[in-house]
């Protein structure tokens, strides 16, 4: 079986590319690290008006996956935003597969919101396998209107007072969706008396070693600085907006916490989680934390000062996929998503789909993601973060129940 996460845009639609094509993408693919532009002069002053907040980064904060509410077996029950769910541009995306949802976290309240994030984009611009544009936390621009995140936010902010970026980077530059994707492979592919785990793979030992991690750490350091540089080049100074960079939470229970058996396929066939025990030990005990220590390494080698933190590792405890305190709708009595108790009972992580979701509504990239309630939940806590441009760091955990806004209950702290 073949897994796709991540850059994987619906099956159905999937490009399957010649060989010019394919010479092309490796091209623009190269061009990106040759082709950024020189940030220019910085204006005098920020613009004047009413203050907006601007996402930048990848999946986790794009929104993907924001069209469904919980996980269930009927697409009806858990429907929450519909087809228009990623069309940031009215009747399309302005940037194709990077599923900047309606529910997405930017979208606070508090002021005026800007969604430049995009599911699958690394610290680089680059195109994915699809020969769908992925800009970066870069100044990239080819003159045909494809622009890194760093080059859109200057010129957003050059012409809007901005203030607060909030940025989610650095999980696609260590691989965590093909690894992913190696683990539930190893799940339907091995028996259960004599498992392969994916913990054990070659990939999982480049990908986390020191060396890989440090190299990343500083990938995100000069995205970073790509951000405050884009906000000098606009006029800012570092105390005229805030910069907030997030962790990732922890998607996946530990095997003590997990529903459903290990032994059998219905892991993964019916229920969407195919990890050995092993692997869900590894994904949230290890990779996890590895990922978010990598993220505060960045941090630390970017070299800007005053970043603001958000910690959201723990926010979705309880709520992981196929924790055993949720359940799938359908397997409730509830009628769907709106029900009463429903965001209390349900995953806030999308069900892990593989190939066999072809011709569905589903896309294999929403796999693994923050759903429609986990991102009312993150944006109940960037919110608290905002709090009115008194913008601070904090963690979060969920609480019980919905707010008067209808996002799940969130503390910070």
């Amino acid at each position: 079986m073949k897994l796709f996460l991540a850059s994987a845009e619906r099956t159905r639609t999937a490009v399957h590319m010649c060989p010019a094509h394919r010479m092309l993408v490796a091209a623009l693919a190269v061009a990106v690290t040759v082709s950024a532009l020189t940030v220019p002069a910085a204006h005098a002053a920020p613009p004047a008006g009413d203050g907006w907040v601007v996402s930048v980064g990848d999946s986790y904060i794009s929104g993907e996956a924001g069209r469904w509410a919980g996980n269930s077996s009927d697409p009806a029950q858990t429907d929450a935003l519909g087809d228009a769910a990623y069309l940031d541009a009215g009747r399309s995306e302005s940037t194709v597969g990077c599923h900047r949802s309606s529910s997405a976290e930017i979208r606070i309240g508090q002021a005026q919101a800007l969604n430049l994030s995009c599911s699958g984009a690394k610290t680089a611009t680059s195109w994915n396998s699809s020969g769908h544009f992925k800009p970066g936390l870069d100044f990239y621009s080819d003159g045909a209107g494809n622009v890194g995140q760093a080059l859109a936010l200057q010129n957003f902010a050059s012409a809007n007072r901005v203030s607060m970026v909030v940025v989610s980077i650095g999980g696609n530059d260590l691989g965590f969706a093909g690894i992913i994707a190696t683990c539930v492979s190893k799940f339907m592919t091995s028996p259960w008396w004599s498992p392969s785990y994916c913990k054990d793979s070659a990939t999982v030992a480049t990908n986390f070693s020191a060396a890989n991690r440090a190299a990343v750490a500083s990938r995100i350091g000069s995205s970073l600085g790509n951000v405050a540089k884009a906000m000098t080049a606009a006029g800012y100074t570092p105390d005229e907006y805030s910069l907030v960079v997030q962790n990732y939470v922890s998607p996946l229970p530990r095997s003590a916490d997990i529903t459903y058996p290990e032994t059998g396929f219905s892991r993964q066939s019916t229920y969407g989680c195919g990890f050995w025990n092993a692997d869900l030990d590894w994904a949230s005990g290890t990779a996890v934390p590895a990922i978010n220590s990598t993220i505060s390494a960045g941090i630390s080698a970017s070299g800007v000062d005053g970043v603001q933190t958000l910690d959201v590792a723990s926010l979705f405890s309880g709520h992981e996929l196929c924790a055993d305190t949720t359940k799938k709708l359908n397997n409730t009595a509830l009628a769907d998503w709106r029900s009463a108790g429903a965001a209390d009972i349900s995953e806030w992580i999308n069900e892990i789909r593989t190939a066999s979701t072809a011709f569905s509504d589903y896309y294999i990239q929403e796999s693994l993601h923050p759903n429609y309630w986990g991102q009312l939940a993150l944006r109940n806590c960037l919110r608290q973060i905002y709090d009115d441009g008194a913008v601070r760091s904090g963690s979060c955990t969920a609480e019980a129940g919905l707010t008067a806004a209808g996002e799940p209950a969130v503390t910070l702290r």
